[in-house]
């Protein structure tokens, strides 16, 4: 091993891998028990945690490659990936899978492609790139200019239809507008324009979509609904009290009351069979793994590298947060997984990339000063 790559070996946020592998362990064994249903002859198991393990082969595979290179070069492919990712979602919508009435994957024969998961690399790496060459805090036209890359990913998102993906590229590049930094004059604007962004934006939802929200503000009204989702979850988190059932114990789960187990409600499983003891132990791992991301973007050694992991913080700070928040019932039903724990091939391969990049900034710190 060259001296080179001994310093970048040495220098790689370790605490950070470690914590991405203690998590995803949780995830697996969390689905294996999510995969557990009784029937009369006895309990069967779906196969929801090997594919998980298949797909986490897969995205180290990812994660290996994105630490290779020198990040920088992602500067010059932001535009790139940003025109592929947009002739991705159009095929979708043009020749895409269809599946519970959403258009939202191309099938390549021997596997099912989400683009909505490649957009939100594809808006970490053209975010980082435009906030870089940035010298001041945003006015008006910077701004627009900036977040117009979003809107149209989320546009093309919001189509076919998938709230949750299009949230999630939005509030990325939201998150990482707001750490370069905002005019005073632009940020009291957008604070006033917020109510009535909120109020015009219940008219372009879909039906299925606002009576999620009227099942988040009141659940016992359509409790076999709207509101199904959010009671059945409170229920399974609320029985697990301070210690839980134990693992394979929770009756919620196995006795398939609690929806979407494997993906969305993944963690009322966890809440479930550990209690409250074991919820929080859960949180402060994702605490930690949060902290760790801050740490990489604090000692990034230009402005590119400092907002590529300040954008993979806020892709992991908002999937953490509203997925929480909507299995408690603090937030409504948007679809949006949880990293590590929630089934998914697609999200799992994003999730192990932009750990990849965020390592590689960590381990290419030290070689150029401060641009």
């Amino acid at each position: 091993m060259s001296p080179v790559d001994r310093r970048l070996f040495l220098h790689m946020n370790w605490a950070l891998l470690g914590l991405m592998a203690a998590l995803f362990a949780l995830g697996v064994l969390n689905l294996y028990s999510a995969g557990q249903f009784r029937l009369e002859e006895g309990m069967a198991v779906t196969p929801h945690y090997q594919k998980q393990l298949l797909w986490g082969g897969i995205g180290l595979c990812s994660m290996i490659f994105f630490m290779l290179f020198d990040y920088r070069r992602l500067n010059a492919m932001a535009w790139p990936v940003f025109g592929l990712t947009v002739a991705l979602l159009i095929a979708v919508l043009l020749v895409g899978r269809t599946s519970l009435g959403a258009k939202r994957w191309l099938d390549l024969g021997f596997v099912n492609v989400q683009p909505s998961e490649l957009a939100k690399i594809s808006i970490l790496l053209l975010g980082a790139r435009l906030l870089a060459r940035e010298q001041a805090k945003l006015g008006f036209a910077r701004l627009f200019s900036i977040l117009s890359v979003g809107f149209a990913l989320t546009l093309l998102i919001a189509l076919e239809p998938d709230l949750g993906s299009g949230l999630s590229i939005l509030l990325l590049l939201g998150g990482m507008v707001m750490f370069r930094g905002l005019t005073s004059r632009v940020f009291k604007t957008l604070v006033a324009a917020a109510p009535f962004a909120l109020v015009g934006g219940w008219f372009i939802l879909h039906d299925y979509q606002k009576r999620r929200i009227l099942g988040f503000l009141n659940p016992a009204d359509d409790p076999l609904g709207s509101g199904y989702h959010i009671i059945q979850s409170q229920i399974a988190i609320g029985s697990g009290r301070f210690w839980g059932k134990g693992f394979l114990g929770g009756t919620q789960s196995h006795l398939r009351f609690l929806p979407e187990k494997h993906t969305d409600f993944a963690v009322a499983v966890f809440c479930e069979e550990w209690g409250f003891f074991g919820s929080m132990l859960l949180l402060i791992l994702f605490c930690a793994f949060l902290y760790q991301l801050v740490v990489i973007a604090r000692e990034a050694k230009d402005a590119f590298g400092c907002y590529l992991a300040a954008g993979v913080f806020f892709y992991f700070f908002w999937q953490i947060l509203i997925n929480t928040g909507m299995v408690l019932g603090l937030m409504p039903v948007v679809g949006i997984p949880l990293p590590f724990f929630s089934y998914g091939g697609s999200s799992t391969l994003v999730n192990f990339s932009l750990i990849g990049i965020a390592l590689n900034v960590s381990m290419r710190r030290y070689i150029f000063k401060q641009a």
